[in-house]
């Protein structure tokens, strides 16, 4: 028997498809945010077998396998079943929210997925939290290793939960023998998102504390998929920090930026914030203001060791940042025009802040006349 002629058997070869042997992804919160574009990224990408979509509600992605339920649910078990990794992105950062009902979202979301993915026989958990949890502080080295000691505190938004996370990411191994969790770090992230490092840059003044060091370096939402990829096929593994290569001064900032500062001693700046955040008109903590203070820029090294480079800068993240934001306006972390309530109390912290600046001003003219 004479064999098929090479134009048809590879006309025939065209026409089959080929096998995917990639692993099978689930993304938690796939819904928006983060956890769609990544669900977008994976599903379109020829590496990855299958996405399996877990989400409140359905997303956008067609070619997704949605499964429809709340993360805290036990039956979470059944829906990953099949899966070979699991990408935890169902995290409420919101600065709205109640802190108690985002704890308990973001805690039990995380303890539930951790089991719930041992119970189903899968080897891998993808883990993000943020550089924040390696907290800002005066003395931190620029940049910071990924093995660097996390030394922040509970003090600002959600950080007390993202420590949290970590703990739970450590002790899970010892827990479900045979299980690996990864953790990734992203910096100042950019791209849609609404934190109170972002609000920052809504201000008609920056407000920069005096004797502070500050330095920014951020990570575009764009670059932070790449890396969860790069996680997810293994090219990396363990403690990850992500961010744009270096980092940029507040004087820089504030060239690129075009906003000028406005400078406060440190006792007032912290004072007036966590009196303002008390009595309810600022969303954000005083221990936010830290991380506008002192560095915590990552090096990232891991990552680029793995071979994985960053497709931003900061100057071009923040120069996305600025037209993201441009039309808001926000005062101490409360962003005036939602309604004439909340701009009155956005107003009066204005009133609060300079006010106090102009007492110690005051008094210390006062001093250098006795």
């Amino acid at each position: 028997m004479s064999s098929p002629d090479p134009q048809v058997r590879a006309a025939r070869n065209e026409s089959t498809p080929p096998t995917v042997r990639g692993p099978v992804v689930a993304v938690t919160g796939a819904a928006s945010g983060i956890g769609a574009l990544l669900t977008e990224r994976l599903a379109a990408s020829d590496e990855i077998k299958q996405v399996i979509a877990i989400d409140e509600r359905r997303g956008e992605c067609e070619a997704a396998l949605w499964h429809i339920l709340d993360v805290r649910d036990p039956a979470i078990a059944d829906k990953l079943r099949g899966a070979d990794v699991v990408v935890h992105l169902a995290l409420d950062l919101d600065l709205e929210t109640d802190p108690a009902a985002r704890t308990a979202y973001n805690v039990r979301g995380t303890q539930t997925v951790l089991t719930a993915a041992a119970a189903a026989g899968i080897h891998r958990v993808v883990l993000c939290t943020s550089a924040m949890v390696y907290g800002a502080l005066p003395d931190n080295e620029l940049p910071l290793s990924e093995d660097a000691e996390l030394r922040a505190t509970a003090e600002a938004t959600g950080v007390g939960d993202l420590l949290e996370i970590e703990r739970l990411a450590r002790r899970a191994p010892r827990a479900h023998p045979g299980l690996n969790v990864s953790v990734v770090r992203p910096a100042v992230l950019v791209g849609g998102t609404d934190t109170a490092l972002t609000r920052y840059f809504e201000s008609p003044r920056l407000l920069v504390v005096a004797d502070s060091r500050p330095a920014w370096q951020f990570c575009h939402v764009e670059d932070l998929c790449s890396a969860l990829e790069y996680v997810v096929l293994e090219k990396a593994e363990g403690e990850l920090a992500v961010g744009c290569d270096g980092w940029l001064e507040q004087e820089e900032v504030e060239e690129l930026s075009g906003i000028r500062r406005m400078e406060l001693p440190s006792a007032v700046a912290l004072g007036a914030a966590a009196r303002l955040h008390r009595i309810g008109l600022t969303p954000s903590p005083a221990g936010d203001l830290a991380y506008t203070m002192y560095p915590w820029v990552v090096s990232g090294s891991r990552l680029h060791d793995a071979g994985w480079r960053p497709r931003w800068t900061n100057e071009e993240v923040l120069a996305e940042l600025l037209a993201e934001v441009s039309g808001r306006r926000t005062v101490a972390g409360r962003r005036l025009g939602r309604k004439d309530a909340t701009a009155a109390g956005a107003a009066g912290a204005t009133v609060a802040l300079l006010g106090a600046a102009a007492v110690v001003r005051r008094a210390r003219k006062a001093r250098r006349r006795i």
